[in-house]
């Protein structure tokens, strides 16, 4: 898939959660792996701050993001939207130190952003890809968040609390496309016990019965409700018996579920990458949905490229047989056994090194190693194929090297060993030129890498 932007801007107007304030909140296009990032329109030369995990400075009641004393609060259902319709790149004005909770869900956010569209942009996603279990926990609160392999980008919750009208819950979301209909109307929820410890701590000045779900399990007078509701300057409401006390019913039997759901979609996109794996949560809260945030950022930054997925047992997209007809290559110099992947400006090649390699005879003995050079000429080969790729009969061209720079060897490739190589053009094909940027991986592990420039050139 491509990186995707708005295909136009758009404004919402609404009150503040904790501050009571009117704010507004405009959505603007932005380029080519720019991300999310959030500006005060409010102060002085209208400082941005990066919407990522690191930034995340406060997750008590709503995750809070900080640069330079800078900050912006209640994020993260703006964010949910835009990880949820797949929006990679958008840059986010308000003219306060927080968004408006609108009704309490990502509804109107989504709505605005179907309404002004998507626009599809040049640079390819890149996924972080999850391949293995990684998890985080809280002891103290029982929280946990299990991140799994999968095909897909999907969370289950399960949420618990010592209550009889909300004890346990569950929600799902399947996959992004779920989002709109499944999750974005799932409103906030709190406890009528709450309510008074939140007040004197200043917090939820802008909140109602029409921006929350109002959860009432504990037997309190009507004199208390009265008191409770002239505390928070909302009108009072005669409650007679336990549950839900909001003016408009539940949207899903299982809303606040849905809700801690929506919470951890909006967390999840401080990755500052979309996600192929499975989330379990369960008793999921914005502290611990940061945690894993964080982690996650780390291991991106461990990686500093991912390592393409290899299966084996795959179909091929091009065979030994197809490659041969497209290079002039033949044995001992083809180093290209199979390609796995093509896109428009990537390409996914495997080459197995085995012992009976003619170089190994030579290089070494007695410790026998792949030669760089020929790992940057499978590379230049793998490349070769996408440039190809791009042309009308593809078999009546051949590509040369103009030039090689950045080269890196990490590790040694000996034999037994299976050599994935990444490619991706690094600008658009111009005057028959590609200037491409390639990876060679062992595993996880990158053991070479360089920047090249092929020229492709009719053959005679």
């Amino acid at each position: 898939m491509k990186q995707r932007t708005l295909q136009n801007s758009f404004s919402l107007h609404g009150k503040g959660l904790h501050t009571g304030m009117d704010i507004t909140i405009s959505f603007f296009p932005a380029p080519e792996n720019h991300g999310y990032k959030i500006q005060r329109t409010d102060l002085e030369n209208q400082p941005v701050i990066d919407a990522v995990a690191e930034n995340v400075v406060e997750t008590q009641r709503g995750t809070v993001i900080s640069k330079k004393e800078v900050t912006v609060s209640t994020i993260e259902h703006a964010m949910a939207a835009l990880y949820g319709y797949e929006i990679d790149n958008c840059l986010i004005q308000v003219n306060a130190p927080e968004f408006p909770i609108l009704d309490g869900s990502a509804r109107f956010y989504a709505e605005a952003i179907a309404q002004a569209g998507i626009a599809e942009q040049d640079a390819e996603r890149d996924y972080f890809i999850i391949k293995n279990k990684i998890e985080v926990k809280d002891e103290a609160s029982g929280a946990s968040l299990l991140v799994l392999p999968d095909e897909d980008f999907c969370i289950n919750t399960l949420i618990s609390f010592d209550s009889p009208i909300l004890s346990n819950q569950f929600a799902s979301l399947d996959n992004l496309h779920c989002f709109a209909t499944e999750i974005a109307n799932s409103r906030t929820f709190v406890f009528v016990r709450e309510i008074e410890p939140l007040v004197k701590n200043n917090l939820i000045k802008g909140g109602d019965l029409d921006n929350a779900i109002v959860i009432y399990d504990q037997q309190t007078s009507q004199d208390e409700l009265d008191r409770l509701a002239d505390l928070m300057g909302v009108p009072r409401k005669h409650v007679d018996e336990l549950g839900y006390i909001n003016n408009k019913p539940l949207v899903f039997d299982n809303e606040p579920a849905r809700h801690k759901l929506l919470d951890i979609l909006g967390d999840i996109a401080l990755v500052g990458k979309p996600i192929k794996g499975r989330i379990i949560a369960t008793r999921p809260g914005h502290k611990i949905n940061n945690q894993l945030a964080r982690l996650l950022r780390k291991e991106l930054k461990k990686q500093e490229v991912q390592a393409p997925v290899y299966n084996p047992n795959a179909q091929p997209v091009m065979d030994v047989n197809r490659i041969k007809q497209l290079l002039p290559h033949r044995y001992p110099m083809l180093l290209v056994d199979k390609i796995i992947e093509l896109g428009e400006h990537h390409i996914v090649g495997v080459k197995n090194f085995t012992s009976d390699e003619p170089f190994f005879q030579g290089h070494f003995p007695e410790e026998p190693v792949t030669p760089g050079v020929l790992l940057v000429e499978a590379m230049a080969q793998t490349g070769g194929l996408l440039v190809l790729n791009s042309v009308d009969d593809p078999e009546k061209y051949s590509t040369y090297f103009l030039k090689i720079d950045n080269v890196k060897f990490r590790q040694k490739v000996v034999p037994g060993d299976t050599v994935v190589f990444h490619l991706s053009l690094m600008t658009e094909i111009r005057r028959g030129c590609a200037y491409m940027k390639g990876y060679a991986f062992v595993g996880e592990k990158i053991t070479t890498e360089c920047e090249f420039m092929a020229q492709i050139v009719k053959n005679k």
